[in-house]
């Protein structure tokens, strides 16, 4: 069981939680939902014990085996099957003991860690660690290679699949989606649906929360609100909540008119005036019920330059891939496109499929192998990278970033723009470091729309956005 008891926690000048009450009954499969920046993987850390509340108590069942994805990816040398056996460290440590006891030619403690790693069921291990990775796409062919083969996205699969690999009660997941492929995220959905223990999971995919969760936990307001039932629930739920809350308001301060129409007019009164007093005590005991409102949607547009061309860009007989020192590695060939002004164009495939090479081939800086790029003479091409996050000066603020794209720009001008992608008032003058990654996108994203794009490339713009700006 998970129990939260009064708990504040600030980070900074922030408060993310103020006198938060929160149960978690063994088993649960709880979705974490909440705006960026609202401290959902801060609570994550408070159950880790790597923050402690400022105020309150946090309670967990004892001996609880709780599994985590690390955020940074060690032991690049490893081959990946045995970075995701590495995850298992009473199974590693049985083997290393093991290995000493049959060196020191000691048989019958040998024979003892044969059957405690019996016990861990450490003789499937390989095979299980095995069906992990290819479930979240590898093929057999890579479980040897080392770790430093992949890229950043594979890594995070890699890592996935060690955190799932480690036995566990309580498994916490932040955001485990990101970077995953139509195929991997189905497989994704199935293992978690069959887990044993109880799940927290951080997610901005709906269809996903829908299909894995039993419950959902609201962040919002320094609280923590349970909804039983998956995320199509909640929305329900809450909806018909923030109805009821706001004809209740509605009511109240109907009724408070009437009192204070009543007090006006026969206070003065000598024979009304004992009741108009009762009256005037009978508003200073009602208590306000809060106007309902949900989170505020994000409102903004994203403005197309003063002219355009047609078509906007054309791929003629092209070959996509790099260029390398061992010669040509095409991915895609004979690649016809017309990209024409109003187009709506979805890439689906596979990871390593070449999407993210068609885009780049698209912006120009990746260039072909063959064929021909013919640009629209008033092309103006957005491109939001999958990796766009790392391009942002952490040191300087969204006001800032933007009066380098634009330094003739009005201070109202970007504040306004600014506002509209939820850095309101002082937020556009907060320092970009301090900010969490939906946040980040968020700002990524912004930047773009700045430019006046009439092309718009994006590569997977939806990681790390939180559900509201998802919907906007």
């Amino acid at each position: 069981m998970i129990a939260l008891r009064q708990v504040a926690l600030q980070r900074g000048t922030q408060t993310l939680l103020e006198n938060a009450d929160l149960t978690l009954h063994n088993g649960v499969k709880a979705g974490i939902i909440g705006a960026n920046g609202a401290g959902k993987s801060s609570l994550f850390k408070l159950l880790l014990g790597e923050l402690g509340p400022d105020q309150g108590d946090v309670e967990m069942s004892g001996g609880q085996r709780i599994a985590h994805m690390a955020q940074e990816v060690e032991a690049l040398d490893r081959p990946i099957v045995e970075y995701v056996l590495d995850g298992d460290y009473a199974l590693r440590q049985a083997e290393a003991d093991l290995l000493a006891a049959r060196e020191a030619d000691n048989a019958h403690r040998e024979a003892e860690l044969h059957g405690l790693i019996e016990t861990l069921d450490g003789y499937t291990a390989e095979s299980r660690a095995s069906q992990l990775l290819v479930g979240l796409g590898f093929v057999q062919a890579d479980l040897k290679r080392p770790l430093s083969d992949f890229s950043g996205g594979w890594r995070m699969r890699v890592n996935l699949a060690r955190t799932l690999f480690m036995p566990s009660d309580l498994l916490l997941l932040d955001e485990p989606t990101n970077h995953l492929d139509l195929d991997a995220l189905l497989w994704l959905e199935q293992w978690l649906t069959r887990y044993p223990g109880t799940l927290l999971l951080i997610s901005h995919d709906r269809d996903f929360l829908d299909a894995v969760c039993d419950h959902i936990v609201h962040m919002h307001h320094q609280t923590l609100e349970l909804y039983r039932g998956n995320y199509s629930r909640f929305e329900r739920t809450r909806a018909e909540k923030l109805a009821l809350q706001q004809a209740e308001a509605a009511k109240q301060q109907a009724r408070r008119e009437e009192i204070e129409r009543f007090i006006a007019r026969f206070r003065a009164q000598a024979t009304k005036a004992k009741q108009a007093q009762s009256r005037v005590k009978m508003l200073e005991r009602m208590g306000d019920i809060a106007v309902a409102h949900t989170d505020s949607p994000f409102h903004f547009t994203l403005p197309a330059a003063d002219k355009t061309s047609h078509p906007l860009l054309v791929l003629d007989q092209a070959t996509l891939g790099y260029r390398g020192e061992a010669g040509d590695v095409a991915q895609l060939e004979k690649v016809n496109i017309t990209l024409l002004p109003g187009s709506r164009i979805g890439l689906l495939g596979p990871n390593g499929a070449g999407k993210s090479t068609l885009i780049k081939s698209l912006t120009g800086e990746l260039e072909l192998l063959e064929g021909k790029r013919v640009p629209g003479e008033h092309l103006a091409i957005g491109y939001f990278a999958q990796h766009q996050l790392e391009s942002l000066d952490v040191t300087t603020t969204p006001f800032v970033h933007v009066q380098r794209l634009s330094p003739t720009a009005s201070d109202q001008e970007i504040r306004n723009f600014l506002g509209g992608f939820g850095f309101k008032g002082d937020d556009a003058f907060g320092e970009v470091a301090t900010y969490s990654g939906g946040e980040k996108a968020r700002l990524a994203l912004a930047l773009v729309a700045w430019q006046k794009p009439n092309l718009l490339l994006l590569d997977e713009p939806t990681n790390h956005l939180d559900l509201e700006m998802r919907e906007a």
